[in-house]
């Protein structure tokens, strides 16, 4: 367990969780792979680099506010619908498709959330896209461990901008921000934004990888399992009721 989580965690009333690489498998290449297969054409290692390149500044712009939604989607896949002389709205639709198809939750993330049922509230908030995020809820049967679920199509904001954090908080009935969590495996994103936020932070990181100079989460874990075990050590210890418990 890394130094930092010796002492222990608080005891919060909210937990909100990112979805894709922290509760959920999202593994892009496999899903482009399948869609792909679906229209005839083989996908290989080149054209998966070749269209991370051109994704990843698409999220940079998304998170950013430069671009919306709609934009990062149908860009993403601009190249392959001149090529195939499809809408590249229909490719980004069987892509998310394709995801939703292949979706599993993270080793632990079922154990994680089952073991805080009625321990603290829980909350998604994505920067993933409707049409897979409410799909893959449904049918990994985790959605009714979620009290509210965020989308950053849906509010017109992306993680860390602090317009979804603020949307969150007023479908949570606006708690104490003190007393909320958020967990992430992006600490430009999850991170940033809840520290900004005004939440305590938990950075997913599995990898093992040195902060951003700037971000600093309260917890890191390497998995969720290390995850669920400090937050039953902070009930254990009823650091509710003596926050002076886990005084960083």
């Amino acid at each position: 367990m890394p130094a930092e989580n010796m002492q222990c965690m608080k005891r919060y009333d909210w937990i909100l969780f990112d979805a894709d690489d922290t509760l959920f498998h999202f593994d892009v290449y496999r899903g482009l792979r399948q869609m792909f297969a679906d229209f005839g054409v083989g996908f290989a290692e080149q054209d998966y680099q070749a269209y991370g390149e051109l994704n990843k500044p698409l999220w940079v712009d998304y998170q950013a506010g430069r671009i919306n939604a709609q934009q990062l989607q149908e860009q993403r896949f601009s190249v392959w619908a001149e090529r195939l002389q499809v809408p590249a709205r229909q490719l980004n639709s069987a892509f998310l498709a394709a995801m939703a198809d292949i979706c599993q939750p993270l080793e632990g993330a079922v154990g994680l959330l089952d073991a805080l049922k009625g321990r603290a509230r829980l909350g998604i908030t994505t920067n993933g896209f409707t049409e897979l995020q409410q799909v893959r809820l449904e049918r990994t049967g985790l959605r009714a461990h979620f009290d509210v679920l965020v989308i950053s199509e849906q509010v017109g904001y992306a993680k860390p901008h602090a317009g979804i954090f603020d949307h969150a908080l007023s479908l949570m009935g606006n708690p104490d921000r003190e007393r909320v969590l958020m967990v992430g495996d992006n600490p430009d994103s999850d991170m940033l934004g809840g520290i900004n936020a005004g939440f305590d932070t938990c950075w997913f990181n599995a990898q093992g990888r040195d902060a951003p100079a700037g971000i600093a989460p309260n917890y890191q874990v390497a998995s969720l399992l290390e995850l669920q075990e400090l937050l039953q050590r902070a009930w254990r210890l009823d650091a509710a009721t003596d926050p002076r418990i886990c005084a960083r």
